[in-house]
């Protein structure tokens, strides 16, 4: 059995750019995203740790840290975290675990044989502050990340964990969502939605965005 949305989060002790990391201490009461890369020294992946450097704040702001993974030995990853600070502008102050024998990535299922059994897929793992796997993403090697859009679905986690919405395709924050369709009491839906509704059809009921 693989890990899936709600599994619990493994934990591990690894190495990492900042030290030796215990991941559920490490973790704290934050949400981690946590993303594998192919390996050290690759051209797309040192583009992608230099723009989640320069989101930091953006993480910060939604308490939640990233936090990296290559399955190469430390001092590689130290030797391309100077490269990836001088080519992409940035100060890299998240930590890139270093799994050079793939425990991290095998217990996290990011090494597909199919594609390279000496490689990791570019996986994103969303992990909420009880430990819990809440969204997986994964992409080939090939394909950079767009992290607006990891940006956009933790901002979906939070949002539905509080209200009794969902949220539409291509929503972003401040947009219309849509009433969970298990609620169905008129005044509790009144008490839940001041602002009112519009019922598209009685499942598809259109709201503005509680928290705004």
């Amino acid at each position: 059995m693989g890990l899936h949305i709600g599994s619990v989060a493994p934990d591990f002790e690894q190495d990492s750019t900042q030290g030796r990391i215990q991941f559920h201490a490490w973790a704290a009461n934050r949400w981690v995203i946590l993303f594998s890369h192919p390996a050290d020294y690759t051209p797309v992946c040192t583009t992608e740790l230099g723009l989640v450097a320069k989101l930091r704040g953006q993480f910060e702001k939604r308490n939640a840290q990233p936090i990296a993974l290559s399955v190469d030995p430390l001092e590689s990853h130290l030797g391309w975290v100077k490269d990836i600070e001088d080519t992409q502008g940035v100060v890299l102050d998240y930590p890139i675990l270093a799994d050079p024998d793939q425990k991290v990535a095998r217990l996290y299922d990011m090494v597909h044989p199919e594609v390279d059994a000496k490689i990791t897929v570019r996986s994103v793992y969303f992990i909420d502050p009880n430990k819990k796997i809440r969204a997986i993403i994964t992409y080939p090697p090939s394909a950079g990340r767009n992290f607006e859009e990891i940006l956009r679905v933790l901002d979906s986690l939070a949002l539905t964990d509080q209200h009794s919405v969902a949220t539409p395709g291509n929503w972003r924050d401040g947009d219309d969502v849509v009433i969970v369709p298990s609620l169905k009491d008129p005044e509790v839906m009144k008490q839940k939605f001041p602002k009112g509704w519009k019922e598209v059809r009685p499942y598809l009921r259109v709201t503005p965005q509680p928290n705004r």
